[in-house]
């Protein structure tokens, strides 16, 4: 039997709204592993503890665990009831699992009402493990750190903590909608928002059929890649073409790029009411190309009434591209596709658009009717993880 337990840290700050964010972990956790035979996950005292029939390999179980947000860091563990000699033996088999030049013993009383300290039980427990593998003891630099958690009703011996994505599990703060480019910035965006609890819903603008289907292909890649992450994501897939012909027609040619943004900010914010969506999401980051600078940020925005969430706002590409690395969605932003936002693209954009020309530049276009077409073109995709798929909604 494969037993693991979770810790978690933010959720243990939540006050009296502590058992809720602990039973949402442990819903996820049971999402995250649903798919994989007789898995029990049980809320514990200040973690979750998950119990793994013989037919579920760890090889399986840890990567499921790993992607939870809200997990700080987890174990797989033995269990023994409060008997020093049990854990003595718990530890020794431990050890001799993981072959070590040192080791060291690091205890955690939390039901104080045990009868040794844990300098004690380090010192016994350490004593005994050095003895029957004839590891030598190193409390500075280890090569193993053997962990004993001393709970109310037994004690828990592990050989590793292995880190979890932290954070507070999805669904305790809300729905939002996030903008999905094919580039490396707005996953990365989207995930931050799950990572603060937030159900993220997808919507991706394509050109296709002015241009071929990588970006329609690629945007349903990223979404199953991050549905990973959050077990159901609802993808809305835009045709934005029509929307670029009218704007190229009869805008200056300079406002093209941020006309583009503010009428996708102005779809997305319709589309968010269709599935309760309180704020939009982007991946822009301050200066990084030209409708992201200061004044376009302003001139973008304010086409919309939500509040848009730019969690990357500060941050550079190299430290952008390193997180879409860990985050697992590099792979895919890094495949060649024709991203709508190039098509008619001048070659001079503006940099400092201000209201009173986007205004108008608008006038000229009948906003409400290119909207509705574009909603009304949309695709709907429905993606489950485990065992992701899609449907049409």
């Amino acid at each position: 039997m494969l037993r693991v337990i979770a810790r978690y840290h933010e959720i243990a700050l939540k006050g009296r709204h502590r058992p809720f964010f602990a039973q949402k972990l442990a819903e996820n956790l049971r999402k995250a592993t649903s798919d994989l035979l007789e898995v029990d996950v049980q809320p514990m005292a200040g973690r979750i503890a998950l119990t793994a029939g013989a037919g579920v390999r760890w090889e399986d179980l840890r990567p499921r665990v790993e992607s939870v947000y809200g997990v700080a860091n987890f174990s797989r563990v033995r269990e023994v009831p409060h008997d020093v000699e049990a854990a003595k033996q718990a530890a020794i088999a431990a050890a001799l699992e993981r072959p070590a030049l040192s080791f060291r013993v690091t205890s955690r009383r939390s039901w104080k009402l045990f009868p040794l300290d844990s300098g004690q039980l380090d010192r016994e427990i350490g004593d005994a493990v050095r003895l029957a593998t004839g590891i030598p003891v190193d409390l500075d630099e280890p090569d193993l750190t053997l962990f004993i958690e001393v709970l109310k009703d037994r004690i828990l011996v592990s050989s590793e903590r292995l880190p979890g994505p932290g954070g507070m599990p999805v669904g305790v703060s809300g729905r939002v909608l996030a903008l999905l480019s094919g580039g490396i910035d707005s996953p990365v965006a989207a995930a931050r928002l799950m990572r603060r609890g937030c159900t993220v819903h997808l919507a991706s603008f394509h050109a296709f059929p002015l241009q071929d289907r990588s970006m329609l292909d690629k945007a349903k890649a990223l979404a199953r890649e991050l549905t990973r992450r959050q077990f159901r994501t609802r993808l809305f897939l835009v045709p934005f073409g029509p929307v670029q012909q009218a704007i190229v027609a009869s805008c200056p040619a300079p406002l093209r790029v941020v006309l583009y943004r503010r009428f996708m900010l102005r779809i997305a914010e319709a589309l968010a009411d269709r599935c309760s969506a309180k704020a939009l999401v982007t991946g822009e980051s301050l200066g990084q190309v030209a409708s992201q600078t200061l004044d376009n940020i302003l001139t973008i925005g304010e086409a919309t009434r939500l509040p848009v969430l730019r969690p990357l706002i500060g941050m550079d590409k190299d430290e952008i591209t390193a997180e879409a690395d860990r985050l697992g969605t590099l792979r895919i932003s890094t495949l060649p596709d024709q991203d709508c936002c190039q098509l008619f693209v001048p070659r001079g954009p503006s940099t400092a658009s201000s209201l009173d020309e986007v205004h108008r530049a608008e006038r000229g276009l009948d906003v409400a009717s290119l909207v509705a077409a574009a909603i009304a073109s949309c695709e709907i995709e429905q993606l489950d993880f485990p065992a992701v798929h899609s449907h049409a909604v």
